[in-house]
């Protein structure tokens, strides 16, 4: 008898992994329609990770958010669910027992389902609050096992860890398969342990696509027992973010498994409401890049989630490094052979620093290791010279426990600076909290909120809140958003596919622009009206900064005839095709955004 397979969406995810920020609640609650609508997700991601730290940053309250965003799911039976790190919560460094506690009954009393936890260095200890807080609040608590490939990660390693995650009390588990490194036959054997061991335990996969590994390992968990599927959707599929759900379905239909439709109207709406909410403004954060895979992932093993901030680091650390290798008399390094040359550090110094899965926070501690390697070592010091404080809580055990054993060079630092190893709970470090909270918004007059959520906010991202408090965070949002918007140097690439010119009104194009000229691009089916309202002669090429008012253009897009409206910021966006290469300059597909 055919076994069924169901599917999550991890909406909240797509955008993690893809850019800064992620849509406003009122984006989100648009979209939820076509979500359902499309018949095929017993399951959305709506919030965690950093969600709501997000929201504080424009300005917006988060708990209105996951009020009005799960609400849609909740009416219809779709389990929402969310992404929480332990120890550290919805942050990026730990958080005090009584802020956990309270986080998972303000989530639960918002709309939400499930809870994934995870501990980025797979410690037990880090979760076992998490599963008791999660029931406590009336939640399914599913435990996840941060999967990546090492020696000492085996198949033996991660039962043992999951066989104390149920004796917890863990409900579900899941294989968080962060950065998509996970080989698709070892993840087999690994599910098909994990219910030899606990047949009545549901297991989840989630994995990203960077390296190219994961739709092989979907098919090998499905094979082996999993239950959910985690899925995307165009346009923040593939890349380093995870598999479309067409193409799931598709291969696990034809494996023989019980699938369900898809609703393909559906799932356009869905598509198309995504990229408008990335041509509103969320686009400016998103780094081209993270749209291609790359096998340099499968050596360095580091997260797709993290590729935007990574690459910023890169920009920003570049003219620094350039410099220091020409004070030291060595050649210069392009951003591309930076690139290799971090994800090489990684890869060497990932087993001295004891294998700690590459996962947040620990993927960025380690990346940051790495990169201040390569800028100590262009300044002629040796490696490991710069290492930040919240990496040296990593080594020295005050976030939990590593998996591995550290490399010896590491221990003698560590003895040569003073500094003394930890083998307690991390929790015991990180006294109870929320009196003094408290005591903060008496003070300002601040409520607590439905359900204590507004206190909750405050205690567990206390900086971003006050920002938002005061207006300060809408502010600095609006202003990074204008200087994004200035920036003619830096253009979105918008990506549409092609297809077959469908019928529109010829018509009522020339009569609203008498001047309006037809344009064929060389992919069959593509057509572009532009109209130039200054002069033809002016008529701008790709990188041309013009003014507002200047071009109209209409292109047929995947989603139709579509009209491109000029702003005001001069900022050039260039369309490309998928199918192809890359539109020339001298086909005037430029417009203003």
């Amino acid at each position: 008898m055919a076994r069924e397979i169901k599917f999550s969406l991890v909406y909240r995810d797509m955008w993690q992994s893809s850019g800064k920020y992620q849509p406003r609640v009122d984006q989100l609650v648009r979209v939820a329609p076509a979500i359902i609508d499309m018949g095929c997700f017993a399951r959305v991601e709506t919030n965690g990770g950093a969600f709501e730290q997000v929201n504080l940053l424009y300005g917006e309250n988060p708990n209105k958010s996951v009020r009005e965003w799960t609400a849609p799911f909740n009416k219809v039976g779709i389990e929402t669910h969310m992404l929480e790190r332990g120890l550290n919560a919805l942050r990026m460094y730990p958080v005090p027992k009584d802020v956990r506690r309270l986080m998972f009954k303000v989530k639960k009393a918002q709309g939400t389902d499930i809870s994934r936890s995870f501990d980025g260095l797979n410690d037990p200890r880090n979760l076992e609050l998490s599963v008791k807080y999660a029931k406590e609040a009336g939640m399914i608590s599913q435990t996840a096992l941060c999967i990546t490939h090492s020696p000492i990660h085996t198949v033996e390693y991660y039962v043992d860890f999951a066989d104390k995650l149920v004796d917890f009390g863990a409900d579900e588990i899941c294989l968080k398969d962060m950065a998509g490194i996970g080989r698709p036959a070892f993840q087999g054997r690994l599910v098909k342990a994990l219910k030899d061991r606990h047949p009545n335990i549901p297991i989840e996969y989630h994995g990203h696509t960077g390296p190219g590994f994961s739709v092989a390992s979907m098919l090998e968990v499905a094979r082996a027992g999993a239950d959910y599927l985690d899925a995307a959707i165009e346009p923040l599929a593939w890349g380093m973010v995870h598999p479309d759900i067409i193409t799931l379905q598709a291969m696990l239909k034809d494996a023989g498994f019980l699938v369900p439709d898809i609703n393909m109207s559906a799932y356009m709406e869905a598509r198309a409401l995504t990229q408008e909410f990335i041509d509103d403004f969320l686009g400016y954060w998103i780094d081209p890049s993270n749209k291609v895979m790359n096998s340099l992932l499968v050596g360095c093993g580091l997260p797709g989630g993290m590729m935007g901030s990574m690459m910023a680091d890169l920009r920003n650390m570049h003219p620094a490094i350039n410099m220091a290798l020409r004070n030291n008399g060595k050649p210069e390094v392009s951003l591309n052979d930076l690139v290799v040359q971090l994800f090489q550090e990684v890869e060497y110094i990932w087993p001295k620093l004891g294998y700690p899965p590459l996962v947040t926070p620990f993927s960025q501690y380690v990346k940051n290791i790495a990169l201040m390697n390569i800028f100590s070592m262009a300044q002629g010091q040796p490696r490991f010279s710069n290492i930040d404080k919240d990496s040296w809580n990593m080594i020295l055990g005050k976030t939990g426990k590593l998996p591995g054993k550290l490399d010896d060079e590491i221990i003698e630092l560590a003895k040569s600076k003073g500094l003394e190893f930890y083998t307690g709970n991390p929790q015991d470090e990180y006294p109870d909290a929320l009196d003094e909270y408290r005591k903060e918004m008496d003070e300002k007059g601040w409520e607590y909120g439905e359900d204590d959520e507004e206190l909750f906010e405050l205690a567990m991202h206390d900086r971003q809140y006050r920002d938002y408090k005061s207006g300060l965070a809408k502010e600095r949002f609006n202003a990074d958003l204008e200087k994004e918007r200035a920036k003619a140097g830096a253009p979105i690439v918008v990506t549409r596919q092609v297809v077959e010119v469908p019928a529109f009104d010829v018509e009522a194009i020339t009569e609203k622009y008498p001047n309006a000229q037809p344009l064929q691009t060389p992919y069959a089916g593509q057509v572009i009206w532009q109209i130039d309202l200054v002069d033809k002669s002016t008529a701008p090429v790709v990188g041309t900064k013009v003014k507002e008012g200047d071009v109209v253009c209409f292109v047929e897009t995947y989603y139709g005839i579509e009209e491109v409206k000029a702003l005001s910021s001069g900022k050039i966006v260039q369309i490309e095709t998928k199918q192809g290469a890359k539109v020339q300059k001298n086909q005037v597909l430029a417009f203003i955004d």
